[in-house]
């Protein structure tokens, strides 16, 4: 696969390769947990895909692959989630990839549990505030440039008076886990639109359907 990769890569007729970055924390008690969606979407994806997630490269569990004429790579830091940039920002220097190849995965509170947005210009309209440490480790790490896409994968909010902290690190109940495993599928399914049509059309595809399924989820929880 690396030969076969390299050549395709380097041939000056061959696209230009995007870098899909899921983040998370490692380990087995991490599992399934709300802050981990962002390693679930690149499983899902690689799963898609037949893309074995076998080696360690740049502190990141790594695989990579083709869809269609388009190579991928695809990796979950393993640095945990504060130190998500140690492993990011060397995996896109190593490949000489500009910052508008390279897309993050990662779980948001401020959607509902289960609605995506597909930002194509990272931290554009959103906040100082809305920016999680791991996103803010990333940006630090491409020298303070936040304009890096994003796919946010959202995880609702914490019930009541709960610990944002607690709510992260706890697993999803059986409602929020089916909503979890249809934005998976959604989430591969836009990711295969990306490589094929480009960020800028996709993206205003799926948000506009996720738009609409926001409105949705927030007339069923009214009722």
């Amino acid at each position: 696969m690396l030969n076969r990769l390299g050549r395709r890569y380097f041939c000056t007729a061959a696209p230009q390769p995007w870098l899909f970055v899921g983040l998370g924390n490692p380990g087995v008690k991490f599992k399934g947990t709300r802050h981990n969606v962002g390693f679930e979407m690149i499983d899902a994806f690689a799963n898609s895909q037949g893309i074995e997630m076998s080696t360690v490269h740049c502190k990141a569990i790594f695989g990579q692959g083709f869809v269609g004429e388009v190579p991928v790579f695809l990796a979950k830091p393993q640095t945990y989630m504060n130190l998500s940039g140690e492993s990011t920002g060397p995996l896109a220097a190593y490949y000489k990839l500009p910052l508008n190849r390279v897309l993050v995965f990662h779980d948001d509170m401020n959607l509902p549990c289960g609605v995506l947005r597909l930002h194509p210009n990272g931290g554009h309209g959103l906040s100082s505030s809305f920016q999680s440490s791991e996103v803010k480790s990333v940006m630090y790490h491409f020298r303070g440039n936040r304009e890096f896409p994003r796919l946010r994968i959202g995880i609702g909010r914490p019930p009541g008076q709960m610990d944002p902290k607690a709510f992260l690190l706890q697993k999803f109940n059986a409602t929020a886990q089916g909503r979890i495993d249809a934005a998976l599928q959604e989430g591969v399914d836009i990711l295969k639109v990306l490589l094929s049509k480009g960020l800028a059309e996709s993206a205003r595809r799926f948000n506009s359907e996720q738009k609409y399924k926001h409105l949705r989820l927030e007339t069923t929880m009214a009722t």
